[in-house]
């Protein structure tokens, strides 16, 4: 099928940032061919289905490096709490208790939402393995949904000290295993699903298994990504440990690269900047998760300046309670101008460009999407304008961050497809996968015994 999307506005994310109004944008099997004129291109493609845009925004989908999707079931139990506490008294106990419909109920639900959102490549860092087959399950979500992305195979093997459930715990050689195994079964350098590998944080993993996984990336050609200096516990575990900040040991021992994504990164310091710099590793961004759980406010003007690539993530809705990358560039841009005091600090360009483009970069996929330009994947997000929240509008970026809701996504294209026409799923019944997602967190709430109704709390005194 070939599409002609045509007079809207064209947030290009080329390399000269274009921003073209009343353009058009031509859309043929799985690629962007050609973008102009409405005239110019209705001439040279008069097969293609002509898609009216004005009043609105042709953006590119958007790049979400980092959630977990499984936490899909756990939005709004997690409240209040900093993360040590939010892991070991709800978020662990939670993922102890999954089951293959819940993570599959909880994926499909996460793609959907994010793809209403303008998300259609995303980062899923499965760390939760009670009983085995649960990252089949957020891959199969992630082939129906029509999603691109990586799903991470993820692990802890240490930490019950800590607050761990031991029946999370795997060892380094059961861990690798099988991270090798799902690398084999699922991984195609060139699919529109992938697979990573994913570490989860350092009070949780000793080098045996650190080193094992840059072993099998180099062996594989998987991404690696694993969570970094977010919060000082993190660091302090590190230190009594390794005798350095979880950064430098990572540099120490080989384990930084092009294909490492840190997330959140929050607590680096400016030699660990340098050290991520000097690895040309890759930093995903989580605002609202870091202020939900008061990790704190990472120092990513000092990692721009630098020179990082730092994309952009919504982590899990665990600890942020929804998908919506609308939300967390908007934090991301007002956190910085509110902490430094300097409106200029963070603009609207930048968070955008952290949305898409170096978000794309971040996960290695800035060659195929992240941008409008002929020859790319053909991942476009529409966006209706005619919304009381971004009308007027006289700057459509400053809109998309700073107005923009995210319910004013209209339509979505993935590789082509088009998976959401005029606000509905053309594969996917909607109120059926948001009711049996809803099914599966009643049973696992209750099963763990967070289904207690909640106590209101005016404050913590």
């Amino acid at each position: 099928m070939s599409y002609l999307l045509a007079d809207g506005w064209i947030i290009t994310m080329n390399p000269q940032r274009e921003i073209l109004e009343q353009a058009s944008l031509v859309i043929e099997d799985d690629r962007i061919s050609a973008i102009g004129t409405r005239t110019a291109l209705a001439k040279a493609y008069p097969e293609a289905e002509t898609v009216d845009c004005r009043e609105r925004i042709i953006m590119p989908g958007m790049v979400n490096t980092h959630t977990h999707l499984f936490q899909t079931l756990l939005k709004g139990l997690g409240d209040d709490m900093v993360l040590k506490k939010w892991f070991t008294c709800m978020t662990g106990p939670s993922a102890v208790a999954l089951t293959e419909e819940d993570v599959f109920a909880a994926a499909l639900h996460g793609c959907i939402e994010s793809l209403r959102s303008g998300v259609t490549s995303l980062v899923d860092f499965m760390y939760a393995h009670p009983k085995p087959g649960l990252t089949a399950k957020v891959i199969e979500a992630f082939e129906i949904s029509g999603i691109r992305g990586h799903v991470c195979r993820g692990f802890l093997t240490s930490g019950a000290e800590h607050g761990i459930p031991t029946e999370l715990i795997e060892t380094p050689e059961q861990a690798l295993v099988d991270a090798r195994a799902v690398i084999h079964k699922y991984h195609r350098p060139d699919g529109r699903v992938k697979v990573g590998i994913a570490p989860s944080m350092i009070w949780a993993l000793d080098e045996k298994v650190l080193r094992g996984t840059r072993k099998l990336a180099d062996e594989t050609g998987v991404m690696i990504t694993t969570h970094v200096a977010e919060t000082d516990f993190e660091i302090e575990q590190a230190k009594l440990r390794f005798q350095a900040t979880d950064t430098e040991f990572l540099s120490e021992i080989g384990f930084l690269g092009s294909d490492v994504l840190a997330v959140h990164c929050v607590q680096c310091s400016s030699r660990d900047i340098r050290a991520l710099k000097h690895h040309d590793t890759r930093v995903s961004h989580n605002p609202c998760s870091n202020l939900y759980l008061a990790s704190g406010v990472p120092p990513i003007p000092e990692m721009l300046a630098a020179g990082l690539t730092v994309g952009l993530g919504s982590d899990g809705p665990a600890s942020s309670n929804n998908h919506s990358l609308f939300q967390a560039m908007k934090v991301a841009a007002l956190m910085q101008k509110g902490v430094h005091r300097d409106p200029t600090i963070m603009t609207a360009e930048k968070v955008l460009e952290m949305a898409t483009i170096d978000g794309a970069r971040a996960i290695g996929l800035d060659h195929l999407v992240g941008s409008l330009e002929p020859g790319k994947r053909a991942d476009v997000v529409i966006v209706d304008t005619r919304h009381p929240a971004m009308t007027p509008i006289h700057h459509p970026v400053s809109s998309l961050v700073y107005s923009a809701l995210g319910h004013e996504v209209c339509d979505v294209f993935v590789d082509g497809k088009w998976l959401l026409r005029d606000g509905e799923f053309t594969h996917l019944d909607q109120r059926e996968v948001m009711a049996r997602s809803q099914r599966a967190a009643h049973s696992l709430a209750v099963r763990t015994g967070n289904n207690k109704q909640r106590q209101w709390r005016s404050s913590a005194f």
